[in-house]
């Protein structure tokens, strides 16, 4: 059975593309934002997985109380 690689038959000019495309698309000032919100994304479903909550972690801030 052949095993499924990702981005193993992609080689630099195609990713090139793929990148050029991306920027087009959304422009530079948009970009930035998306790889915010795709971290922060990432890092909330790892933490998920882990069963860790980092809100639960930090004690809250009570500021003026």
């Amino acid at each position: 059975m052949k095993e499924i690689i990702m981005f193993g038959s992609l080689g630099i000019w195609e990713i090139l593309l793929i990148v050029v495309v991306v920027a087009l698309l959304f422009g530079g000032k948009k970009l930035p934002e998306l790889g915010k919100g795709l971290g922060q994304g990432i890092k909330n479903f790892k933490n998920a997985v882990k069963g860790t909550d980092k809100d639960e972690e930090t004690p809250k801030d009570e500021k003026g109380n």
